[in-house]
């Protein structure tokens, strides 16, 4: 695509990880700043990366799919180097909803009103939460290693608490959970990756420093912190106001076979109780996809996406 021109847009200058793609960022309504990797031409395709990563996250993947597609890859507020505002009332201001506005307001900025959305962990939740309120904008719905929210807090055994603690962690009041990592982030941090994945090496040592360069913000870990507490607050509201809600788009669920969601859930079960046309299945790896096989998730994408050329 042409490179963004308007006074909402500042270049930041090529993306370090992110092949051939370039740095901006966007100064939504909100009065966030978004930061984002743009590249490509084609059909809008908008990726949206989890907890504990960035946009970096997509490094694998994005130019593989920029060859075919507009990719657009920010990240989330609270995250990266986009802004981090104060959480507000019930954490409001990190709701999903919040997030998904930042994120339409960036695409319909960029001229893209209508999209595919890929969203890996938190950056699913907000992907459905963004499906939900504007499914008008899109097309294809990608989602990575996650059962719905709600389900997943409804559902809630030892088993779960286990294995996702953090869920249960971080929601708690400020600044336990702030002032615990921020004795060694560098530790919580590797932890967490290092739990989750199943494939040595695929994060690798430059995106970790990347990755360890945000956390160790401690804006950063509040904003985070924010997050996993408006998911167990507010953003409950929210999806119990749409629980009886079945999105239209198509929805392609993948998850990790070796990690947690698919060993304590039907992953496309839940998923047909939210959408009505739902299809996936578990890729060799544990929690992060994107980095542990970008191969084969390429190729379920590019199958997927197809339909949206």
């Amino acid at each position: 695509m042409a490179s963004p021109t308007s006074a909402a847009f500042t270049p930041r200058g090529p993306s370090p990880f992110l092949e051939d793609h370039a740095l901006y960022d966007f100064a939504a309504p909100s009065g966030v700043t978004i930061r984002f990797a743009v590249a490509g031409t084609g059909p809008a395709l908008l990726l949206v990366h989890g907890h504990p990563q960035t946009h970096v996250t997509w490094r694998k993947v994005a130019p593989a799919l920029a060859r075919r597609h507009t990719v657009v890859a920010p990240d989330l507020r609270g995250y990266g180097d986009s802004g981090k505002p104060d959480g507000g009332e019930r954490h409001v201001n990190y709701s999903k909803r919040a997030m998904a506005a930042d994120l339409v307001a960036l695409m319909t900025a960029l001229g893209l009103e209508r999209f595919a959305l890929v969203g890996h962990d938190r950056g699913g939740r907000v992907g459905h939460r963004l499906a939900l309120d504007y499914p008008e904008a899109v097309t294809h719905l990608a989602l990575f290693d996650i059962a719905p929210t709600a389900t997943m807090y409804a559902r809630t055994d030892k088993a779960f608490a286990t294995r996702y603690f953090w869920w249960f962690f971080l929601i708690q009041p400020y600044p336990l959970p702030e002032r615990l990592i921020d004795a060694d982030p560098e530790f919580f941090l590797r932890t967490h990756i290092d739990g989750q994945n199943k494939t040595p090496g695929a994060t690798g040592p430059e995106a970790f420093a990347e990755y360890l360069r945000c956390y160790r913000d401690p804006r950063t870990r509040h904003a985070i912190c924010e997050d996993y507490r408006a998911a167990a607050d507010i953003d409950l509201e929210h999806d119990a106001a749409d629980a009886d809600t079945r999105l239209a788009m198509p929805v392609l669920a993948l998850w990790g076979g070796l990690g947690t969601v698919g060993a304590l859930y039907d992953v496309l079960e839940t998923w047909r109780e939210k959408a009505r046309d739902v299809r996936g299945r578990a890729l060799d790896c544990g929690h992060t996809l994107q980095e542990e096989r970008p191969l084969d998730v390429l190729e379920e994408l590019e199958r997927f996406l197809a339909a949206a050329d």
